[in-house]
Protein backbone atom coordinates (compact mmCIF):
# COMPACT_ATOMS: atom_id res chain seq x y z
CA UNK A 1 0.00 0.00 0.00
CA UNK A 2 1.37 3.43 -0.95
CA UNK A 3 2.56 5.71 1.84
CA UNK A 4 -0.08 8.25 2.85
CA UNK A 5 2.41 11.08 3.39
CA UNK A 6 4.53 12.17 0.43
CA UNK A 7 7.47 14.57 0.45
CA UNK A 8 5.15 17.47 1.25
CA UNK A 9 2.23 16.16 3.27
CA UNK A 10 -0.84 14.29 2.06
CA UNK A 11 -1.93 15.16 -1.48
CA UNK A 12 -4.51 14.03 -4.01
CA UNK A 13 -7.63 14.96 -5.91
CA UNK A 14 -9.99 16.57 -3.39
CA UNK A 15 -13.07 14.52 -2.51
CA UNK A 16 -11.57 11.44 -4.18
CA UNK A 17 -8.03 10.66 -2.96
CA UNK A 18 -8.31 13.23 -0.20
CA UNK A 19 -11.90 13.12 1.00
CA UNK A 20 -13.62 14.42 4.12
CA UNK A 21 -13.39 11.09 5.94
CA UNK A 22 -9.62 11.00 5.50
CA UNK A 23 -9.26 14.69 6.42
CA UNK A 24 -11.25 14.04 9.61
CA UNK A 25 -8.93 11.17 10.53
CA UNK A 26 -5.81 13.20 9.76
CA UNK A 27 -7.12 15.99 11.98
CA UNK A 28 -8.04 13.71 14.87
CA UNK A 29 -4.93 11.54 14.77
CA UNK A 30 -2.59 14.44 14.07
CA UNK A 31 -3.92 16.37 17.05
CA UNK A 32 -3.69 13.26 19.24
CA UNK A 33 -0.08 12.49 18.24
CA UNK A 34 1.20 16.07 18.32
CA UNK A 35 -0.56 17.09 21.51
CA UNK A 36 1.66 14.84 23.66
CA UNK A 37 0.87 15.84 27.21
CA UNK A 38 -1.15 18.94 26.29
CA UNK A 39 -4.70 18.46 27.50
CA UNK A 40 -6.36 20.83 25.03
CA UNK A 41 -3.89 21.53 22.21
CA UNK A 42 -4.33 24.68 20.15
CA UNK A 43 -3.89 24.10 16.41
CA UNK A 44 -3.90 26.67 13.61
CA UNK A 45 -5.69 25.87 10.34
CA UNK A 46 -5.06 27.86 7.15
CA UNK A 47 -5.67 27.28 3.46
CA UNK A 48 -5.03 28.58 -0.02
CA UNK A 49 -7.85 29.68 -2.36
CA UNK A 50 -9.03 26.31 -3.72
CA UNK A 51 -12.74 25.58 -3.84
CA UNK A 52 -12.22 22.46 -1.76
CA UNK A 53 -10.33 24.27 1.00
CA UNK A 54 -13.29 25.16 3.27
CA UNK A 55 -14.70 21.64 2.88
CA UNK A 56 -11.47 19.99 4.00
CA UNK A 57 -10.96 22.62 6.71
CA UNK A 58 -14.36 21.75 8.16
CA UNK A 59 -13.48 18.04 8.23
CA UNK A 60 -10.05 18.69 9.76
CA UNK A 61 -11.58 21.00 12.33
CA UNK A 62 -14.14 18.38 13.31
CA UNK A 63 -11.41 15.78 13.73
CA UNK A 64 -9.23 18.03 15.87
CA UNK A 65 -12.13 19.11 18.08
CA UNK A 66 -13.30 15.50 18.48
CA UNK A 67 -10.15 14.64 20.46
CA UNK A 68 -10.29 17.82 22.53
CA UNK A 69 -8.15 20.10 20.40
CA UNK A 70 -8.98 23.76 19.85
CA UNK A 71 -8.74 25.22 16.34
CA UNK A 72 -7.50 28.71 15.57
CA UNK A 73 -8.86 29.52 12.11
CA UNK A 74 -6.54 31.92 10.26
CA UNK A 75 -8.31 31.67 6.88
CA UNK A 76 -6.55 32.12 3.52
CA UNK A 77 -2.81 32.61 4.03
CA UNK A 78 0.46 31.37 2.48
CA UNK A 79 2.04 28.19 3.82
CA UNK A 80 5.04 30.08 5.28
CA UNK A 81 2.62 32.27 7.23
CA UNK A 82 1.55 29.16 9.11
CA UNK A 83 5.16 28.37 10.03
CA UNK A 84 5.56 31.89 11.43
CA UNK A 85 2.18 32.28 13.11
CA UNK A 86 2.34 28.97 14.97
CA UNK A 87 5.35 30.41 16.80
CA UNK A 88 3.90 33.90 17.21
CA UNK A 89 0.68 32.58 18.71
CA UNK A 90 2.49 29.93 20.76
CA UNK A 91 0.23 27.22 19.34
CA UNK A 92 0.98 23.52 19.58
CA UNK A 93 0.80 22.85 15.83
CA UNK A 94 -0.49 24.21 12.53
CA UNK A 95 -2.12 22.63 9.49
CA UNK A 96 -2.01 24.06 5.97
CA UNK A 97 -4.56 22.96 3.38
CA UNK A 98 -2.97 23.36 -0.04
CA UNK A 99 -1.64 21.46 -3.04
CA UNK A 100 0.90 24.18 -3.75
CA UNK A 101 1.52 24.53 -7.51
CA UNK A 102 -0.90 21.76 -8.55
CA UNK A 103 -4.20 22.39 -10.42
CA UNK A 104 -7.30 23.37 -8.47
CA UNK A 105 -8.84 19.89 -8.35
CA UNK A 106 -5.95 18.75 -6.14
CA UNK A 107 -5.54 19.61 -2.50
CA UNK A 108 -3.27 18.63 0.34
CA UNK A 109 -2.72 18.67 4.08
CA UNK A 110 0.61 19.43 5.69
CA UNK A 111 1.42 19.74 9.38
CA UNK A 112 3.84 22.02 11.19
CA UNK A 113 4.92 21.48 14.77
CA UNK A 114 4.90 24.21 17.41
CA UNK A 115 8.33 25.44 16.29
CA UNK A 116 7.18 25.93 12.70
CA UNK A 117 8.92 22.92 11.20
CA UNK A 118 7.35 20.30 8.94
CA UNK A 119 6.88 16.97 10.64
CA UNK A 120 9.62 14.38 10.64
CA UNK A 121 9.18 11.11 8.75
CA UNK A 122 8.85 9.36 12.12
CA UNK A 123 5.93 11.51 13.25
CA UNK A 124 4.19 11.18 9.88
CA UNK A 125 4.68 7.41 10.05
CA UNK A 126 3.12 7.35 13.52
CA UNK A 127 0.06 9.32 12.31
CA UNK A 128 -0.28 7.03 9.31
CA UNK A 129 0.08 3.90 11.46
CA UNK A 130 -2.79 4.96 13.71
CA UNK A 131 -5.01 5.92 10.76
CA UNK A 132 -4.45 2.59 9.03
CA UNK A 133 -4.78 0.46 12.18
CA UNK A 134 -7.90 2.18 13.46
CA UNK A 135 -6.34 2.51 16.92
CA UNK A 136 -8.99 3.99 19.24
CA UNK A 137 -8.67 7.66 20.11
CA UNK A 138 -9.98 9.58 23.13
CA UNK A 139 -13.45 11.09 22.72
CA UNK A 140 -13.87 13.79 25.36
CA UNK A 141 -17.34 15.00 26.26
CA UNK A 142 -18.99 18.06 27.70
CA UNK A 143 -16.60 20.92 28.45
CA UNK A 144 -13.66 18.92 27.13
CA UNK A 145 -14.82 18.94 23.48
CA UNK A 146 -12.68 21.25 21.36
CA UNK A 147 -13.85 24.55 19.92
CA UNK A 148 -13.03 26.95 17.07
CA UNK A 149 -11.57 30.45 17.49
CA UNK A 150 -11.36 32.94 14.63
CA UNK A 151 -8.07 34.82 14.11
CA UNK A 152 -8.92 38.01 12.22
CA UNK A 153 -5.48 39.59 12.77
CA UNK A 154 -3.51 36.70 11.29
CA UNK A 155 -3.07 38.20 7.81
CA UNK A 156 -1.98 41.55 9.21
CA UNK A 157 0.44 39.92 11.64
CA UNK A 158 2.14 38.07 8.78
CA UNK A 159 2.27 41.20 6.59
CA UNK A 160 3.82 43.17 9.45
CA UNK A 161 6.44 40.47 9.90
CA UNK A 162 7.42 40.47 6.23
CA UNK A 163 7.79 44.25 6.19
CA UNK A 164 9.86 44.18 9.39
CA UNK A 165 12.37 41.72 7.91
CA UNK A 166 13.32 43.90 4.92
CA UNK A 167 16.79 45.40 5.20
CA UNK A 168 15.78 48.50 3.23
CA UNK A 169 13.12 50.26 1.21
CA UNK A 170 12.27 50.12 -2.49
CA UNK A 171 11.34 53.64 -3.55
CA UNK A 172 11.92 54.14 -7.27
CA UNK A 173 11.55 50.45 -8.10
CA UNK A 174 8.62 49.14 -10.16
CA UNK A 175 7.61 45.59 -9.28
CA UNK A 176 5.20 43.23 -11.07
CA UNK A 177 3.59 40.48 -8.98
CA UNK A 178 1.89 37.32 -10.26
CA UNK A 179 -0.03 36.00 -7.27
CA UNK A 180 -1.25 32.83 -9.04
CA UNK A 181 -4.81 33.62 -7.89
CA UNK A 182 -3.58 32.02 -4.71
CA UNK A 183 -2.67 32.76 -1.12
CA UNK A 184 -0.75 36.01 -1.77
CA UNK A 185 -3.67 37.58 -3.66
CA UNK A 186 -4.85 39.66 -0.70
CA UNK A 187 -1.46 40.64 0.70
CA UNK A 188 1.20 40.81 -2.04
CA UNK A 189 0.49 44.36 -3.16
CA UNK A 190 0.18 45.64 0.41
CA UNK A 191 3.58 44.34 1.52
CA UNK A 192 5.60 45.77 -1.38
CA UNK A 193 3.74 49.08 -1.36
CA UNK A 194 4.43 49.45 2.36
CA UNK A 195 8.11 49.01 1.50
CA UNK A 196 7.92 51.86 -1.01
CA UNK A 197 7.77 50.02 -4.34
CA UNK A 198 5.43 50.85 -7.20
CA UNK A 199 3.42 47.65 -7.59
CA UNK A 200 1.54 46.13 -10.51
CA UNK A 201 -0.31 43.12 -9.10
CA UNK A 202 -1.75 40.49 -11.43
CA UNK A 203 -3.62 37.19 -11.05
CA UNK A 204 -4.89 38.24 -7.63
CA UNK A 205 -8.58 37.57 -8.27
CA UNK A 206 -9.19 34.05 -6.90
CA UNK A 207 -12.57 32.43 -7.52
CA UNK A 208 -11.80 28.99 -6.12
CA UNK A 209 -11.14 27.44 -9.54
CA UNK A 210 -8.42 29.61 -11.11
CA UNK A 211 -5.52 29.00 -8.73
CA UNK A 212 -2.32 28.28 -10.74
CA UNK A 213 -4.44 28.36 -13.91
CA UNK A 214 -2.02 29.51 -16.63
CA UNK A 215 -0.34 31.80 -14.11
CA UNK A 216 2.03 31.76 -11.15
CA UNK A 217 5.49 30.27 -10.78
CA UNK A 218 4.75 27.30 -13.08
CA UNK A 219 3.57 29.61 -15.90
CA UNK A 220 5.93 32.61 -15.70
CA UNK A 221 5.46 33.64 -19.35
CA UNK A 222 2.62 35.99 -18.33
CA UNK A 223 4.89 37.62 -15.77
CA UNK A 224 7.59 38.10 -18.44
CA UNK A 225 5.14 39.87 -20.73
CA UNK A 226 3.86 42.15 -17.98
CA UNK A 227 7.34 43.17 -16.84
CA UNK A 228 8.39 44.18 -20.35
CA UNK A 229 5.07 45.86 -21.20
CA UNK A 230 5.16 47.98 -18.05
CA UNK A 231 8.87 48.80 -18.08
CA UNK A 232 9.23 47.25 -14.64
CA UNK A 233 12.50 46.63 -12.82
CA UNK A 234 11.62 43.14 -11.66
CA UNK A 235 8.83 40.59 -11.53
CA UNK A 236 7.92 37.96 -8.96
CA UNK A 237 5.69 34.93 -9.54
CA UNK A 238 4.46 32.84 -6.61
CA UNK A 239 2.74 29.48 -6.58
CA UNK A 240 -0.66 28.82 -5.06
CA UNK A 241 0.52 28.67 -1.45
CA UNK A 242 3.47 31.07 -1.92
CA UNK A 243 6.24 28.86 -0.59
CA UNK A 244 8.18 29.19 -3.84
CA UNK A 245 9.33 32.07 -6.04
CA UNK A 246 10.28 32.46 -9.68
CA UNK A 247 11.60 35.90 -10.68
CA UNK A 248 11.94 37.83 -13.91
CA UNK A 249 14.50 40.51 -14.79
CA UNK A 250 13.80 43.82 -16.49
CA UNK A 251 14.26 42.28 -19.94
CA UNK A 252 11.72 39.54 -19.31
CA UNK A 253 14.27 36.79 -18.66
CA UNK A 254 13.45 34.16 -16.04
CA UNK A 255 15.59 34.00 -12.91
CA UNK A 256 14.93 30.62 -11.31
CA UNK A 257 15.55 29.35 -7.82
CA UNK A 258 19.15 28.38 -8.54
CA UNK A 259 20.09 31.85 -9.75
CA UNK A 260 18.17 33.53 -6.93
CA UNK A 261 19.96 31.37 -4.35
CA UNK A 262 23.30 32.17 -5.97
CA UNK A 263 22.61 35.92 -5.88
CA UNK A 264 21.49 35.76 -2.25
CA UNK A 265 24.39 33.54 -1.16
CA UNK A 266 26.98 35.88 -2.69
CA UNK A 267 25.33 38.88 -1.02
CA UNK A 268 25.19 37.07 2.33
CA UNK A 269 28.83 36.10 1.96
CA UNK A 270 29.71 39.76 1.39
CA UNK A 271 27.76 40.81 4.50
CA UNK A 272 29.13 38.00 6.69
CA UNK A 273 25.71 36.35 7.20
CA UNK A 274 26.36 33.20 5.13
CA UNK A 275 26.85 30.76 7.96
CA UNK A 276 29.82 28.44 7.43
CA UNK A 277 30.06 29.89 3.90
CA UNK A 278 27.70 27.18 2.70
CA UNK A 279 24.71 26.97 0.36
CA UNK A 280 22.47 23.88 0.56
CA UNK A 281 21.02 22.67 -2.76
CA UNK A 282 19.45 19.52 -4.19
CA UNK A 283 20.65 17.13 -6.87
CA UNK A 284 18.44 19.00 -9.37
CA UNK A 285 20.42 22.24 -9.09
CA UNK A 286 22.36 23.43 -12.12
CA UNK A 287 26.06 22.72 -12.57
CA UNK A 288 26.57 26.39 -13.38
CA UNK A 289 25.46 27.36 -9.87
CA UNK A 290 27.82 24.83 -8.31
CA UNK A 291 30.81 26.04 -10.31
CA UNK A 292 30.11 29.73 -9.55
CA UNK A 293 29.78 29.04 -5.84
CA UNK A 294 33.01 27.06 -5.79
CA UNK A 295 34.75 29.90 -7.62
CA UNK A 296 33.53 32.36 -4.97
CA UNK A 297 34.62 30.15 -2.09
CA UNK A 298 31.09 29.14 -1.15
CA UNK A 299 30.78 25.52 -0.10
CA UNK A 300 27.99 23.37 -1.52
CA UNK A 301 25.99 20.83 0.50
CA UNK A 302 23.74 18.63 -1.66
CA UNK A 303 20.59 16.72 -0.69
CA UNK A 304 17.94 14.68 -2.43
CA UNK A 305 14.98 16.53 -3.91
CA UNK A 306 12.52 18.03 -1.44
CA UNK A 307 12.73 21.20 0.62
CA UNK A 308 12.25 19.14 3.80
CA UNK A 309 15.59 17.43 3.13
CA UNK A 310 17.25 20.78 2.45
CA UNK A 311 15.92 22.02 5.79
CA UNK A 312 17.09 18.91 7.64
CA UNK A 313 20.61 19.45 6.33
CA UNK A 314 20.52 23.14 7.27
CA UNK A 315 19.35 22.41 10.82
CA UNK A 316 21.81 19.58 11.34
CA UNK A 317 24.80 21.63 10.20
CA UNK A 318 23.87 25.19 11.16
CA UNK A 319 23.53 26.66 7.65
CA UNK A 320 21.51 29.78 6.84
CA UNK A 321 20.33 29.39 3.22
CA UNK A 322 19.24 26.52 1.04
CA UNK A 323 16.63 25.59 -1.51
CA UNK A 324 15.59 24.19 -4.83
CA UNK A 325 15.75 25.17 -8.47
CA UNK A 326 11.93 25.23 -8.47
CA UNK A 327 11.98 28.30 -6.23
CA UNK A 328 11.71 26.93 -2.69
CA UNK A 329 14.26 29.07 -0.85
CA UNK A 330 14.73 28.72 2.89
CA UNK A 331 16.25 31.70 4.70
CA UNK A 332 16.51 30.12 8.11
CA UNK A 333 17.26 33.36 9.92
CA UNK A 334 13.79 34.56 8.85
CA UNK A 335 11.50 31.54 8.60
CA UNK A 336 11.48 27.77 9.05
CA UNK A 337 10.23 26.88 5.58
CA UNK A 338 10.37 28.13 2.00
CA UNK A 339 8.78 31.59 1.83
CA UNK A 340 8.20 33.12 -1.60
CA UNK A 341 7.40 36.59 -0.28
CA UNK A 342 10.42 36.64 2.03
CA UNK A 343 12.67 35.46 -0.81
CA UNK A 344 11.33 38.18 -3.09
CA UNK A 345 11.99 40.84 -0.46
CA UNK A 346 15.52 39.53 0.08
CA UNK A 347 16.24 39.52 -3.66
CA UNK A 348 14.85 43.03 -4.10
CA UNK A 349 17.06 44.18 -1.22
CA UNK A 350 20.12 43.01 -3.16
CA UNK A 351 18.92 44.89 -6.25
CA UNK A 352 18.24 48.08 -4.26
CA UNK A 353 21.47 47.99 -2.24
CA UNK A 354 23.79 47.04 -5.10
CA UNK A 355 22.25 49.45 -7.61
CA UNK A 356 22.52 46.65 -10.19
CA UNK A 357 19.71 45.43 -12.40
CA UNK A 358 18.56 41.88 -11.74
CA UNK A 359 19.84 40.88 -15.19
CA UNK A 360 23.40 41.84 -14.18
CA UNK A 361 23.16 39.97 -10.92
CA UNK A 362 21.76 36.88 -12.67
CA UNK A 363 24.56 36.96 -15.27
CA UNK A 364 26.96 36.17 -12.44
CA UNK A 365 25.25 32.77 -11.98
CA UNK A 366 25.72 30.85 -15.26
CA UNK A 367 23.36 28.07 -16.28
CA UNK A 368 24.25 24.92 -18.19
CA UNK A 369 21.67 23.58 -20.68
CA UNK A 370 19.24 21.37 -18.79
CA UNK A 371 16.17 19.48 -19.96
CA UNK A 372 13.42 17.88 -17.90
CA UNK A 373 11.04 15.27 -19.28
CA UNK A 374 8.14 14.22 -17.06
CA UNK A 375 6.56 10.83 -17.66
CA UNK A 376 3.12 10.14 -16.17
CA UNK A 377 3.26 6.76 -14.40
CA UNK A 378 0.58 5.48 -12.02
CA UNK A 379 1.66 5.73 -8.39
CA UNK A 380 1.37 1.95 -7.90
CA UNK A 381 3.72 1.36 -10.85
CA UNK A 382 6.41 3.91 -9.98
CA UNK A 383 8.54 1.56 -7.87
CA UNK A 384 8.71 -1.09 -10.62
CA UNK A 385 9.41 1.57 -13.23
CA UNK A 386 12.31 2.97 -11.23
CA UNK A 387 13.77 -0.55 -10.91
CA UNK A 388 13.43 -1.31 -14.64
CA UNK A 389 16.54 -3.07 -15.97
CA UNK A 390 16.18 -1.58 -19.47
CA UNK A 391 16.03 1.90 -17.96
CA UNK A 392 19.13 1.25 -15.86
CA UNK A 393 21.07 -0.06 -18.85
CA UNK A 394 20.14 2.88 -21.07
CA UNK A 395 20.95 5.32 -18.29
CA UNK A 396 24.44 3.82 -17.97
CA UNK A 397 24.95 4.26 -21.71
CA UNK A 398 23.86 7.91 -21.58
CA UNK A 399 26.08 8.66 -18.59
CA UNK A 400 29.06 7.13 -20.36
CA UNK A 401 28.31 9.24 -23.45
CA UNK A 402 28.11 12.50 -21.49
CA UNK A 403 31.10 11.78 -19.27
CA UNK A 404 32.25 14.73 -17.16
CA UNK A 405 30.36 17.22 -19.34
CA UNK A 406 26.89 16.30 -18.11
CA UNK A 407 24.79 14.17 -15.84
CA UNK A 408 21.56 12.14 -15.66
CA UNK A 409 18.99 12.19 -12.89
CA UNK A 410 15.91 9.94 -12.85
CA UNK A 411 13.58 10.28 -9.87
CA UNK A 412 10.00 9.53 -8.90
CA UNK A 413 7.95 12.54 -7.78
CA UNK A 414 6.91 12.41 -4.15
CA UNK A 415 3.74 14.45 -4.76
CA UNK A 416 2.49 13.47 -8.25
CA UNK A 417 2.19 10.30 -10.41
CA UNK A 418 5.32 11.26 -12.35
CA UNK A 419 8.82 10.07 -13.01
CA UNK A 420 11.13 12.96 -13.78
CA UNK A 421 14.07 12.57 -16.16
CA UNK A 422 16.61 15.40 -16.01
CA UNK A 423 19.70 15.68 -18.20
CA UNK A 424 22.37 18.34 -18.16
CA UNK A 425 25.08 18.84 -20.75
CA UNK A 426 26.66 21.14 -23.30
CA UNK A 427 24.37 20.44 -26.29
CA UNK A 428 20.66 21.02 -25.58
CA UNK A 429 19.39 19.06 -28.60
CA UNK A 430 21.56 16.10 -27.71
CA UNK A 431 20.46 15.91 -24.10
CA UNK A 432 16.78 16.28 -25.09
CA UNK A 433 17.08 13.34 -27.49
CA UNK A 434 18.82 11.31 -24.81
CA UNK A 435 16.17 12.19 -22.20
CA UNK A 436 13.41 11.12 -24.58
CA UNK A 437 15.17 7.81 -25.20
CA UNK A 438 14.90 7.13 -21.46
CA UNK A 439 11.29 8.31 -21.33
CA UNK A 440 10.23 5.99 -24.15
CA UNK A 441 11.36 3.00 -22.08
CA UNK A 442 8.88 4.01 -19.36
CA UNK A 443 6.18 4.51 -21.97
CA UNK A 444 6.79 1.10 -23.54
CA UNK A 445 7.41 -0.97 -20.40
CA UNK A 446 5.09 0.62 -17.87
CA UNK A 447 2.26 2.31 -19.79
CA UNK A 448 3.70 5.74 -19.14
CA UNK A 449 2.74 8.89 -21.00
CA UNK A 450 5.11 11.76 -21.68
CA UNK A 451 3.64 14.90 -20.12
CA UNK A 452 3.53 17.76 -22.61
Amino acid sequence: MARLFGTDGVRGVANRDLNCELAYKIGAVGAYVLANEVHSPRILIGMDTRLSGPMLAAALTAGICSVGGNVLNVGVLPTPAMAYLVRLYEADAAVMISASHNPMEYNGIKWFDGNGFKLSDALEDRIEEIIRSGEPLPHPEGRDVGTVIEAPRARQDYCDYLVSKSAGRFEGLKVVLDCANGATSALGREVFERLGATVIASYCWPDGTNINDDCGSTHPEKLQQLVVANGADIGFAFDGDADRLISCDEHGNIVDGDQAMGILALSMQEHGTLKKDTLVITVMSNLGLKKRMQQAGVHIAETKVGDRYVLENMLENGYSIGGEQSGHIILLDHNTTGDGMMSAIALLNVVAESGKKLSKLADEIPQFPQVLVNVIVDNDKKADAMADADLAARRAEVEALLGDNGRVLVRASGTEPLIRIMLEGQDEKQILDLALSLAHILVHNHGGKIKV
